[in-house]
């Protein structure tokens, strides 16, 4: 089985890609174009069965923005739970910001990316071919 991006969830991913909430929007626009540390963020990266909000594969970063929904009930809590349990079984270190953290603490919610960058262990370098 494919864990990162499977052709199955080729669709879904697009259509998150093609209706992301307001505050991805504002924080896609802040990392999106290695705008942070030079770290190349994916938007809606398949993880397993899974869709992250945002991805730096080079890092095992995921980047969570959780809205009033992640919240209503157990169900969806425990969901996230499970989901955040899977995830971290990878080896993927995940942050989670809520849309209030976006749109009134952004450059908060930057500095604690860009923190989390320089803490995690560095990509391997491969040599360019050609």
């Amino acid at each position: 089985m494919k864990i990162f991006n499977s052709k199955a969830q080729k669709q879904l991913r697009k259509t998150l890609r093609n209706d992301m909430p307001k505050a991805e929007i504002v924080l896609w626009s802040q990392i999106n174009n290695k705008q942070l540390k030079d770290c190349k963020f994916r938007r809606q990266c398949s993880i397993g069965k899974f869709v992250v909000d945002f991805y730096a594969p080079q890092y095992k970063l995921a980047i969570e923005i959780d809205g009033d929904s992640h919240f209503e009930t157990d169900e969806v809590e425990n969901y996230d739970q499970n989901r955040q349990k899977f995830i971290e079984s990878l080896g993927i270190k995940i942050l989670r910001f809520t849309n209030n953290d976006i749109y009134e603490s952004l450059d908060h919610v930057l500095e604690v990316i860009e923190a989390s960058i320089q803490n995690l262990p560095q990509p391997l370098a491969f040599p360019r071919r050609g």
